[in-house]
């Protein structure tokens, strides 16, 4: 049982290199699991057997699949600390990536086809936190999304938000789905001017982008969160003090009817046992900084020295654990294989209220294909689309109240939607008075100004 499993974790290479030769099947979703949960991979990185590791990512071994526990190989490596081999799972997540993206974009035809003709939406954020300041600071957004053939167009004022740090901007995304091979994917900074072909990065480019991942992920916390919706119980809102009745209004143009969400939890996880006292002070620091009203934006700006690259850490102690003792622990409770785990954990009951309407122009299921599309490049709209991939009521959800992290909140409003015949390709294009810079949205803002700057 578990071949490929048990030969990772012997450190058998020449048997690991074998069944990946001669069992073209051995990497299937439903044979990549062991009975913890664990991949080949996960084996692999934890025990610090990088030979097998290579191995494993030649043959395109996924990546970000979890564990019984609810970890993946990244995430197990992020812990292990051994930087060459980081660098190479990161460049196969990127290539996984874009093989994602690829295998989505007949699903992607499919949806615009089905939808009809071409259109307009418009998205509202609204970020909230109940930790005093914070909300006072958080940013809110305005998105507007058309569709123009094969072709989708977002403009935003937000160009990223993600664990607490966000980026304003005048930002406009466009992907054709019906380029060939894959879908082209251009990002406009219209503010200065710059764009960015998301396909043409050179080799180096990459690398070094890589590299930066390398180093955050080496000096933050590795983080886990979900929304555990097992126990939710859906539910009319209620309205009035006297005669109480069904709370409806209207979301921008269309009626909804109003529900709440009871039993929901938001939980994270963070580890920390990659990080010294130094890498905790420095990240206390800066999110006690952000809870006394701090702008991200401005704290990206200040001067700091120049940071070497990290180091791979010390391996741990190699675990005194046979195979045979590995695979007959209970299920999820093996001694530990890698670094002993420092964990952080915290949940929180969460009571969104969402309002659905009959009278939007599509349906859910017609939309999400789209929503998953843009998500290659917005954290946030992954979040929306798995939120509103659950059971909920009939209708399409027009204003969502989603988890972005535990303290913070976004409402997410879909007031507008319109389908239009007088779109024209052109507004799909970059501008002639348009400069290209394939690194522009891997810099700093510093960096930014500074190019601006050279530019006149």
């Amino acid at each position: 049982m578990y071949p490929l499993h048990r030969s990772v974790f012997e450190n058998d290479v020449a048997a690991v290199s074998s069944l990946l030769e001669s069992d073209e099947t051995i990497l299937n979703l439903e044979r990549l699991k062991d009975k913890h949960g664990n991949t080949p991979l996960h084996l692999s990185v934890s025990l610090g057997h990088n030979e097998c590791t290579h191995i494993l990512l030649k043959h395109n071994h996924p990546i970000v699949i979890k564990n019984r526990n609810g970890w993946t190989p990244l995430q197990e490596a992020i812990s292990y600390g051994d930087r060459k081999i980081l660098t190479s799972l990161y460049k196969t997540f990127h290539k996984q990536g874009k093989e994602s993206l690829k295998d989505k974009n007949t699903e992607v035809l499919k949806a615009l086809d089905e939808l009809g003709g071409d259109f307009v939406m418009k998205l509202n954020w609204d970020f909230q936190s109940w930790v005093p300041f914070v909300s006072k600071i958080l940013p809110s957004d305005t998105c507007f999304i058309y569709r123009h053939g094969s072709k989708i167009r977002m403009d935003s004022t937000l160009e990223d938000f993600s664990d607490m740090r966000w980026v304003r901007g005048d930002i406009s995304f466009v992907i054709d789905f019906g380029h060939s091979p894959s879908p082209m994917m251009v990002i406009m900074d219209n503010k200065h001017k710059v764009y960015q072909r998301m396909k043409r990065a050179t080799e180096v480019q990459k690398d070094a982008t890589i590299e930066d991942e390398v180093d955050v992920c080496m000096s933050s916390d590795i983080v886990d969160a979900a929304i555990r919706t097992e126990d939710v119980v859906t539910e009319r809102v209620q309205e009035g003090f006297i005669f109480r009745h069904d709370k409806s209004q209207n979301v921008g143009n269309f009626k909804a009817e109003f529900y709440r969400l009871r039993g929901l939890t938001y939980q994270s996880r963070k580890r920390r046992e990659h990080l010294s006292d130094d890498d905790i002070k420095k990240n206390k620091a800066l999110r006690e900084a952000l809870s006394k009203g701090a702008n991200p934006e401005v704290l990206e700006d200040v001067d700091e020295p120049l940071v070497e690259p990290r180091r791979s850490l010390s391996p741990p102690p190699k675990p005194k654990l046979s195979w045979s003792q590995y695979i007959d622990a209970e299920p999820g409770r093996h001694d530990t294989l890698g670094r002993s785990m420092v964990l952080k954990s915290n949940s929180k009951s969460f009571e969104p209220v969402i309002g659905v309407s009959q009278e939007f122009p599509v349906t859910l299921l017609g939309i999400l294909p789209i929503l998953g599309a843009l998500g290659t490049k917005s954290k946030i709209f992954l979040k929306l689309r798995d939120f509103i991939n659950m059971n909920l009521p009939p209708g399409f959800p027009v204003r969502v109240d989603l988890p972005i992290f535990p303290t913070v909140k976004a409402t997410v409003s879909f007031p507008e939607f319109e389908f239009k015949n007088d779109l024209e390709d052109s507004f799909f294009n970059v501008p002639e008075d348009y400069r290209q810079d394939d690194r522009w949205f891997n810099k700093s803002r510093r960096e930014r100004q500074s190019d601006k700057g050279k530019s006149k």
